[in-house]
């Protein structure tokens, strides 16, 4: 079997997008992959919803952890959310080289100061300098063991100083040594620009929901405009969210789930099979079972 580094690697040359959803967990990741999405990202935000902190407050070690239950239960190419690589470039040596022992086939790192603070949510970005930021590239490429890994760097400079200056960082990063590059547009029109303007493979995030208005677009306009990845940021834990709360809400109301237990007897079944529990059973009636 190839490594995943070099199937992600294959796919970053090959033609066509790479649309890879946000997991936070083993079983949206399997999901995802039951469905036919062939590459994963493990956000930031959903990771850290689910574990009900914001995103600025979690660990590296919640990320690797997070990452290696991930990539154990699939068997297509994960990309991880590094954060600001947790901090200058020695602790982006360790981030780099953790996520890569944790089964990731690519991490991107973004030019937000460590400690990277809540108010980001807001839209309140405060940025490293873009040489700080290509110190981090470098001490990333030179951490990694697999040189198939991929190295993507963000900007969130898009927001705070505008489209030419996201566009400066955004080649300057490309340059220092980044395989990819990510940044957020704020309007259609930067979203159309940008990758003309980028001189490297470029991710774009939709971002169902986002509270700052920044454009969604569906995955084949995307493609397109000329973007190599797309990822789709918090529906799944949004839509987990709701779909959990409301039931809960009925549950507590009328003491009853209010479900279709036909329909749901069918969904049972389908989450037991995506979780590949008949071979569980056959490996038992090979062995334990079988005995007198």
């Amino acid at each position: 079997m190839k490594r995943m580094t070099t199937v992600f690697r294959e796919m970053l040359r090959a033609p066509g997008v790479i649309h890879a959803p946000i997991a936070y967990d083993p079983l949206s990741a399997r999901i995802a992959e039951s469905v036919g999405f062939r590459c994963l990202d493990i956000g930031g935000y959903a990771l850290g919803a689910s574990s009900c902190v914001p995103e600025p407050l979690l660990s590296l070690e919640e990320v690797a952890m997070a990452t290696r239950r991930i990539t154990a239960a699939v068997s297509i190419p994960v990309m991880v959310d590094g954060g600001a690589g947790y901090g200058d470039p020695l602790h982006v040596i360790r981030t780099v080289r953790e996520l890569e022992r944790a089964g990731a086939a690519a991490v991107h790192i973004e030019d937000q100061v460590y400690p990277k603070r809540a108010h980001y949510h807001k839209g309140v970005e405060h940025l490293i300098s873009g040489d700080e930021m290509c110190t981090k590239i470098h001490y990333a490429l030179r951490a990694r063991r697999d040189p198939e890994f991929i190295i993507a760097a963000r900007t969130d400079a898009l927001r705070t100083d505008g489209f030419g200056e996201a566009v400066r960082r955004a080649n300057l990063y490309a340059k220092a040594g980044a395989d990819m590059v990510m940044l957020f547009p704020n309007t259609v029109e930067e979203a159309r620009k940008a990758p003309v303007a980028v001189s490297a493979p470029l991710i774009f995030v939709n971002s169902e929901g986002n509270r700052l208005g920044r454009p969604i677009f569906p995955i084949g306009d995307l493609e397109a405009m000329g973007y190599k990845m797309v990822n789709d940021a918090i529906s799944a834990i949004t839509t987990m969210f709701k779909s959990v709360k409301d039931l809960f809400l009925r549950l507590k109301e009328t003491g009853c789930t209010g479900m279709d237990q036909n329909v749901f007897t069918q969904v049972r079944k389908e989450l037991e099979d995506t979780i590949g529990l008949e071979e569980y059973y056959r490996i038992e009636e090979q062995t334990v079972e079988n005995r007198e």
